[in-house]
């Protein structure tokens, strides 16, 4: 497993405005679409690409672009969505899945109650979307279930990351082709689980308490 953490002072930037508690929801969501678009350049360093021959307005030349089959980009619901748009933003012609799951507040372990994702991921690259990496529950279930369906190769995005998280998605997905790209790996877990600094529940700050 490889792990990137973009450094850069725009996306620290950003992080400092999403972890003050004060920052109200409509500028939370705003800044993870902008944080996203950035932390999405370095998770689409590796995006498989084909030579094309075009047109130009002067001479004919080659180029690159996205490879078929598409990339499939995946938010774990409900806050992997409000990453969306600043991922399909950047690679736009990629397919979009989705997987809702939910962690259980006092095993810590995750559920996955909903999922619409092709039967065949084969010779996919995925890219999951899911704000906090914590216990490493939940973004593990996903990836495995990713490639439980064929997928070659799995990048995860998240804003922030715990050491806790890290160390078990490690072992969770030994031997696989998984790359993490974060935007702060922070300090550790509290007691209950939650990312130290950290920025809250992102789902609720994202959406509001339902």
């Amino acid at each position: 497993m490889r792990v990137h953490v973009a450094d850069h002072p725009l996306i620290t930037h950003k992080l400092t405005v999403l972890r003050d508690e004060r920052t109200p929801s409509p500028v939370f969501r705003a800044l993870t679409e902008e944080l996203v678009t950035l932390l999405a350049y370095e998770a689409t360093r590796n995006v498989r690409t084909e030579t094309v021959t075009i047109q130009t307005p002067v001479t004919r030349t080659e180029g690159l672009e996205i490879s078929r089959p598409r990339p499939l980009v995946v938010p774990i619901l409900r806050a992997g969505l409000g990453m969306l748009d600043g991922m399909v933003k950047l690679l736009p012609t990629a397919e979009v899945g989705f997987l809702g799951m939910v962690r259980n507040e006092e095993t810590l372990e995750p559920t996955t109650y909903a999922e619409r994702l092709p039967d065949d991921l084969s010779d996919r690259q995925c890219f999951v979307l899911d704000p906090m990496l914590a216990t490493g529950g939940s973004l593990g279930a996903a990836i495995e279930f990713l490639f439980d369906r064929g997928a070659v190769d799995v990048t995860a995005i998240c804003l922030l990351a715990a050491p806790e998280g890290i160390a078990a998605l490690e072992k969770a997905t030994e031997g696989r082709d998984v790359t993490i790209v974060l935007g702060a790996l922070d300090e550790r877990l509290d007691e209950n689980g939650y990312i130290v600094p950290g920025l809250g529940d992102a789902g609720d700050r994202l959406y509001g308490l339902v």
